[in-house]
């Protein structure tokens, strides 16, 4: 069952960044790689489409129209076939390199007549190589952390009085909105001196959203944390 409390809490932090960027935040495309890599942790639909129109004015997405796929010459029939939204990846599960779906967006997706690339995969880069892409289209995403969108997130939200989106979000906790394949690498001195952590921490009181963010269904009791000092320290303002 596809997780939509986690579909809509990406697409509406998508929508406040752009609000409160005004579209001039040259970032914003970075920003929305990154949500949608947490997104992509979770049971989720391809939800690409609901804000589409922030990720093609700000360069995370580009359209074209079919015949521009730089295989549509050689494959004119299967393009011509297709009738539905489709991913473009093929997979052979019996290949002994098969590891999953997780890249079916790399080739790129159709929904006819139009074809779309996002930023960063294969097809983009194809795209680039062809000249299809130039200038700051062709320029690589660039490395946000996951704390530091959501600090941005919610000190837009703080803006609009969205507390629900900054509780829900501080809900995560640190391990992880701060944390890797082992869990978050930082001790509580360096949380307190980061300042995306100050500003989200700071939002979250002046909004009294903490008491959202321990009733969200996403907040773990401390008790099952890999670090039990730092979640406790998380918890407590």
């Amino acid at each position: 069952m596809s997780d939509h409390v986690i579909e809509d809490l990406v697409a509406d932090s998508v929508r406040v960044l752009d609000r409160h960027s005004g579209g001039e935040d040259p970032r914003l495309r970075d920003k929305i790689a990154v949500l949608y890599g947490f997104q992509s942790r979770y049971d989720c639909s391809f939800t690409r489409f609901r804000v589409m129109n922030i990720s093609l004015r700000c360069g995370f997405t580009y359209q074209f129209p079919m015949d521009r796929h730089p295989d549509h010459s050689e494959r004119s029939p299967y393009f011509d076939s297709l009738t539905e939204f489709t991913g473009l990846r093929t997979f052979d599960e019996d290949s002994p390199e098969f590891d999953g779906y997780d890249s079916w967006l790399e080739d790129g997706y159709v929904q006819p007549p139009l074809l779309y690339c996002d930023a960063g995969t294969d097809l983009w880069r194809r795209m680039v190589a062809t000249g299809e892409l130039h200038g700051p289209h062709a320029a690589p995403l660039r490395p946000v952390p996951l704390i530091d969108v959501v600090r941005d997130i919610a000190v837009a939200a703080e803006k609009e009085q969205d507390r629900d989106l900054i509780g829900l979000w501080y809900s995560f906790g640190c391990e992880t909105l701060l944390g890797g394949p082992a869990g978050c690498p930082y001790d509580i001195d360096e949380l307190i001196a980061m300042t995306a952590v100050q500003d989200l921490r700071a939002v979250v009181r002046r909004t009294e959203a903490l008491s959202l963010a321990e009733s969200s269904p996403y907040a773990s009791p401390v008790e099952f944390a890999g670090d039990q000092d730092l979640e406790s320290w998380w918890w407590q303002l």
